[in-house]
C-alpha cells in the first residue's frame, strides 16, 4: 500500500469512525464492504445485527471465493474491524441504518468520499435472528390468484419448479416497491405507468401488492407494442377482477402521452433507447418514483471510440458490457441532475436478458419544477464523458431538448 494512500485514509478515519459508531447498532439493517484491492482474499463482507443469548452482537459474513465465513463481534470490536478493512484496501462501503444511509468510496489514489442521507424507507423490519431463512413478501404455500393464473404457483400455493426463479424475481421486485411506499401519495389515486410491460408478471405483482395487500387506491396502465400481449393481459386482469384499476393498452413509449401525469413510472422491459424515452417522460411529468431495469443497451456500443480504452474495447464481449455499464451510469447521473436521488441496485436476471441492474430514482422532496430544468447538459460531467468516448446518448439529448422547451 502506498504511503500517500495511507495518509489520506488516516485523514478521514475519525469521520468514518463517527459514521460507524452511529450506524452500527440495533437499528442497522446491514453494512456491506466491497471492491477490495487486488490481493485481498475477501471479495465482499456483510455485517448485520443478531441476538445471541439475549445479547446484541454483529455478525460478520466474509465471502472469499466459494467459501463463506461467519463470526460475531461486539460493537466496538466490529467498528475496529471495519476500520481495519478500509486500511487494508476495501474501497467501498454501503451502510443502511433505520435512520440513515451512508456511503464510503475510496479511489485508487486515496481520494475519499463519505455521503450520508436520511433513510426514507423506515418501515422495514430488522431481523435479529441468528440463523434466518429468507422471508418472501409473497410467501411460499399461500395461494395468490395471479401467480396461479400465470403458472408460477399450483392451486394449493406450491411454487412450480420451473418457475422458482420467477417467484424470487417477483419478490425481489416487490422489495424495491416496499422501499418506496413512504414516497407515494397518502391520499387520492396513485397513478402508475408501466412502459414495455411484456407478459406483465411484475405488473400484476405490483398491483396485487399495492392494491390487495396494502389497500392503496391505484390506477396502473401497462403499455406494450404487441397486440396479442395486450389482449392476454387485459383478459387476465378481467378474469381476476382487477380491470377496474389495471388496464393494458397498445402504444409506443416515445409517443405516449397518457391521460394523467403518473406518480410512478416503471420500465422493466424497454429495449435499448426505449428506456431513455421512458425516463425522459418520467422526468417531464415530475414522477415521484422511477423504477427501471434497462436491457439491450446497443447505442453506446455502436458508437464508442476511445483511444485510451482500445486495448479493452477490442474484445467484443467486454465492449458490450462496458458500454452497458456506461449507459446506465450516465442515465443515473442525468436523473441526479434532474432532481432525483438515484441508486443502481442489484436485481435478479430477467428471463430474456442477462442484465441484472435496477435504477431506482426518487424525486427530492419540495423539488421546484424549475430546478430540475436548470443547468447546461452539454457542459456537465456527463457531456465531458460522452465527448471522451466519442459517443452520444439518447437520454442526454432528450433532456437537453426538455430544458430548451422550458427556457
Amino acid at each position: 500500500m502506498q504511503p500517500d494512500f495511507l495518509f489520506m485514509i488516516r485523514d478521514f478515519m475519525e469521520q468514518l469512525r463517527n459514521l460507524l459508531y452511529n450506524g452500527i447498532n440495533d437499528k442497522l439493517y446491514q453494512l456491506i464492504l466491497s471492491n477490495p484491492r487486488n490481493g485481498e482474499k475477501a471479495e465482499k463482507i456483510k455485517i448485520r445485527p443478531v441476538m445471541v443469548k439475549d445479547k446484541l452482537v454483529f455478525q460478520e459474513t466474509v465471502y472469499a471465493g466459494s467459501k463463506v465465513f461467519h463470526e460475531n463481534y461486539q460493537k466496538e470490536e466490529m467498528i475496529e474491524r471495519v476500520l481495519e478493512y478500509f486500511n487494508n484496501g476495501f474501497r467501498q462501503g454501503e451502510l443502511e441504518n433505520k435512520e440513515f444511509r451512508g456511503t464510503v468510496l475510496v479511489s485508487k489514489k486515496g481520494k475519499v468520499t463519505v455521503k450520508v442521507r436520511k433513510n426514507t424507507d423506515q418501515g422495514k423490519e430488522i431481523d435479529l435472528s441468528h440463523n434466518r431463512t429468507k422471508k418472501y413478501i409473497l410467501e411460499e404455500g399461500k395461494p395468490v390468484p395471479f401467480l396461479i393464473e400465470l403458472g408460477v404457483q399450483s392451486a394449493n400455493g406450491k411454487i412450480m419448479k420451473a418457475k422458482y426463479d420467477k417467484f424470487r424475481q417477483i419478490n425481489r421486485y416487490l422489495e424495491f416497491i416496499r422501499d418506496i411506499l413512504p414516497i407515494l401519495p397518502k391520499t387520492g389515486t396513485v397513478n402508475i405507468i408501466d412502459f414495455g410491460c411484456g407478459k406483465s408478471y411484475l405488473t400484476f405483482a405490483m398491483y396485487y401488492y399495492l392494491k390487495i395487500l396494502n389497500g392503496y387506491d391505484i390506477r396502473v396502465t401497462g403499455l406494450d407494442l404487441k397486440e396479442d400481449v395486450i389482449e392476454n393481459c387485459n383478459a387476465l386482469s378481467g378474469k381476476l377482477g382487477y380491470d377496474d384499476a389495471l388496464r393494458f393498452i397498445r402504444g409506443d413509449i416515445s409517443t405516449f402521452e397518457g391521460e394523467q401525469k403518473p406518480d410512478m413510472v416503471v420500465t422493466l422491459h424497454a429495449c435499448d433507447t426505449a428506456t431513455d424515452y421512458a425516463l425522459e417522460k418520467a422526468v417531464r411529468w415530475g414522477a415521484k418514483v422511477i423504477l427501471s431495469v434497462p436491457c439491450c443497451q446497443h447505442e453506446v456500443n455502436k458508437q464508442i471510440k476511445c483511444k485510451e480504452l482500445e486495448t479493452i474495447l477490442k474484445y467484443g464481449l467486454l465492449k458490450e458490457r462496458i458500454s452497458a455499464l456506461l449507459t446506465d451510469g450516465i442515465r443515473a447521473n442525468l436523473l441526479e441532475r434532474m432532481g432525483y436521488d438515484t441508486q443502481i441496485l442489484e436485481f435478479i436476471d430477467m428471463e430474456h436478458t442477462p442484465k441484472n441492474l435496477l435504477i431506482r430514482a426518487v424525486r427530492r422532496e419540495n423539488q421546484p419544477d424549475t430546478e430540475k430544468k436548470t443547468g447546461n447538459a452539454e457542459q456537465n460531467e456527463v457531456g465531458q464523458l460522452l465527448e471522451f468516448l466519442h459517443t452520444e446518448q439518447t437520454l442526454n439529448k432528450l433532456l437537453i431538448e426538455l430544458r430548451k422547451e422550458d427556457s
